[in-house]
Formats: structure tokens, C-alpha cells, sequence
């Protein structure tokens, strides 16, 4: 037997090094790969945290270090009622999203109904389709529908808080649908036929069965509507009216006009927000897992 084909030898501690230098090398090429795509992502978001504390009025140019622009955007009206605009939506419109998108979820995963497979495909429309062709679609429902409601009653309507919301609902409910479905996917459908052979009714079943069992899924989906109603544009600023004007809808109206120091506050305020919301998702589900330990 030569050295290299002995077990446990020297030729074979040389062939394992020989076979780790190339992982080495590899793993030093994706760790290098990882902070090049780390620094695209985030040193703009750096950068504009940095530029947000600049006293200067002019974007790029820095002088020293300042709370002037947040104390701008606190004594702005404007910015306050935009912000207060885009709570209000995203509260009431997660609420109803999260209700609708549960039901949803358990109708798709849990029974079996005629027209079914047409629902599963619509559901995940809103999901896929661009946001341009979704706004398109719903200010021409809202105008049809006014336009219906003012030739049957006579009272008139226009596009507001009311119709954001609804929109937001409109897509947010997929979203929610999608998560919720995933974790009734996971979930053992006996447990709740165990409940009913206790004689449990089937609300006493989702009570204490299924909707425990899927909270997780349900705290997720509404954290991700709250946030893709936060930072929605495109389909607010089409199904918005006058004084309707939600917070990113206000900084997109006013980087038409020019970058000012204002909208960096405004830009790290928002950013603010997502990453609180991200740090609530990460402690409900670790909640969740120490609890299901």
C-alpha cells in the first residue's frame, strides 16, 4: 500500500489540505462578493443618515453637524399631515387587509368549492402585476363607481383617505393570503379534526386550535401590509385626491422639485420606521419559537 492510499497518513492530511486550499480560496471570494453587495445596498442608506444631520442647505455640501432639519420637519405642517395621512391608511387598511387575507388563506388551504382554482389564480394578481397597471385599474373603478352611485342617489364622491385605503386593501389582502397559506401549509390538519372529535364546534376549533397555531403567519402577513402600505407611491398618488397626500407620495411630489436637506430627515424618518417594524417581526417570531420550545 503507498503512502497515499494509507488511511489516516500523511498522504492523506496532504490531500485534505490540498483539497482546502481551493475552498479557501473560494470562500474568501464569496465573503468579498458579500461586502461588495453589503456597501452597494447600504452605504447610500449611509450616506443619507449622515447628510440628514448637514446644517447646510445645499444637499451635498457639508458644514457641521445640526438637528436643524429635524426641527424643520417637526414644526412643518405639511410633513405632519402627511404623516398622520399615511398612519391613518396604513392602520385601518392593515386591520381590514390582515381580517379579509386570514379568511382567504383558510378558504384556499382548508375547503374546496366550486370556482376555486379561478380564485387561487386571481388572488395572486395583485401580487404579480406591476403597480402602474393595478393604479390604472382601480382609478377607473373608483371613477365608474362614483360616477354610479351620483347617477342612483345623487350624492357625490370624491377620491380621498377612503379610496387609499380601500386600494391598499385591495393589494394588501393577497399578500397577507400568501403568508397565512404558507403556514396553514405546514400545519398538521388532523389537530383540528381532533377538536371536533372532542366536540369542539368549528369556531371553538379555530379559537383554540387553528388561529394559535397561526398567529405567526397572521403577525407576518400584517407587518408586511403595514409596511407595503407605508411605502407606497405609485398606487396612492393615482387613487389619491386633494389634501389625501400620504408621506412617501409627499417626498416623491417633492424630489420633482429638488433634493432638500428636509426630505433626508423626512427619507430617515421613514427608514426609521421599516427597521422598527423588521426589529417588531424578528422579536414576535422569536416570541413565538422560545414559547413553542
Amino acid at each position: 500500500m503507498s503512502v497515499l492510499e494509507m488511511p489516516g497518513g500523511a498522504g492523506a492530511e496532504v490531500a485534505d489540505d490540498s483539497l482546502a486550499r481551493p475552498r479557501r480560496g473560494v470562500d474568501r471570494v464569496l465573503a468579498g462578493n458579500a461586502w461588495l453587495v453589503f456597501a452597494f445596498l447600504y452605504l447610500p442608506i449611509l450616506v443619507l443618515i449622515v447628510y440628514s444631520f448637514n446644517d447646510n442647505e445645499r444637499v451635498g455640501v457639508w458644514t457641521e453637524p445640526s438637528l436643524r432639519w429635524y426641527g424643520e420637519l417637526v414644526g412643518n405642517t405639511r410633513v405632519m399631515d402627511a404623516l398622520r395621512n399615511s398612519l391613518v391608511v396604513a392602520a385601518v387598511s392593515t386591520v381590514v387587509a390582515t381580517v379579509l387575507g386570514t379568511l382567504a388563506g383558510l378558504s384556499m388551504e382548508r375547503f374546496r368549492y366550486r370556482g376555486q382554482r379561478m380564485f387561487d389564480g386571481l388572488l395572486y394578481l395583485p401580487v404579480i402585476i406591476p403597480d402602474i397597471t393595478m393604479a390604472v385599474m382601480l382609478l377607473l373603478f373608483f371613477v365608474q363607481a362614483f360616477d354610479l352611485i351620483f347617477l342612483a342617489t345623487g350624492v357625490q364622491f370624491s377620491r380621498g383617505l377612503g379610496t387609499i385605503m380601500l386600494a391598499h386593501v385591495a393589494f394588501n389582502v393577497s399578500f397577507v393570503a400568501l403568508v397565512v397559506r404558507a403556514r396553514l401549509a405546514g400545519l398538521d390538519g388532523a389537530l383540528e379534526e381532533a377538536a371536533a372529535d372532542l366536540y369542539a364546534s368549528r369556531w371553538q376549533a379555530f379559537r383554540r386550535v387553528t388561529l394559535p397555531l397561526i398567529a405567526p403567519g397572521v403577525a407576518g402577513g400584517a407587518l408586511l401590509a403595514l409596511t407595503l402600505s407605508l411605502d407606497d407611491v405609485v398606487i396612492t398618488e393615482f387613487v389619491s385626491g386633494a389634501g389625501a397626500t400620504t408621506l412617501p407620495v409627499y417626498v416623491f411630489g417633492s424630489l420633482r422639485r429638488g433634493v432638500t436637506p428636509l426630505i433626508n430627515a423626512v427619507s430617515v424618518l421613514m427608514l426609521v420606521g421599516s427597521i422598527l417594524l423588521v426589529l417588531l417581526s424578528l422579536a414576535v417570531s422569536r416570541r413565538r419559537e422560545d414559547a413553542g420550545e
